[in-house]
């Protein structure tokens, strides 16, 4: 069965949160995105900004998560 926050995560949103499961990152930690991975996931990066579950630094292809995006993150499926 599908969490609450996986059924509002597009399939290209949770591979991005994925990643972030991976590299076992925490909130306010960053997360570089680059090449073909940082544009393939551009849009779902954009959209997760903008729910406010990713936050995108100054540096190119860098972002981390919100405690709501960490939230979110723990919950998608491996």
């Amino acid at each position: 069965m599908l969490s609450p926050a996986e059924k509002l995560l597009s399939p290209a949103e949770k591979r991005v949160m994925r990643t972030f499961r991976q590299f076992l990152v925490t909130p306010g930690k960053m997360l570089c995105f680059f090449g073909p991975d940082l544009e393939r996931n551009k849009a779902a990066l954009q959209r997760l900004t903008e729910r406010d579950l990713l936050v995108k630094e100054q540096f190119k292809g860098a972002y981390s998560l919100t405690r709501n995006g960490f939230e979110a993150m723990k919950t998608c499926e491996k």
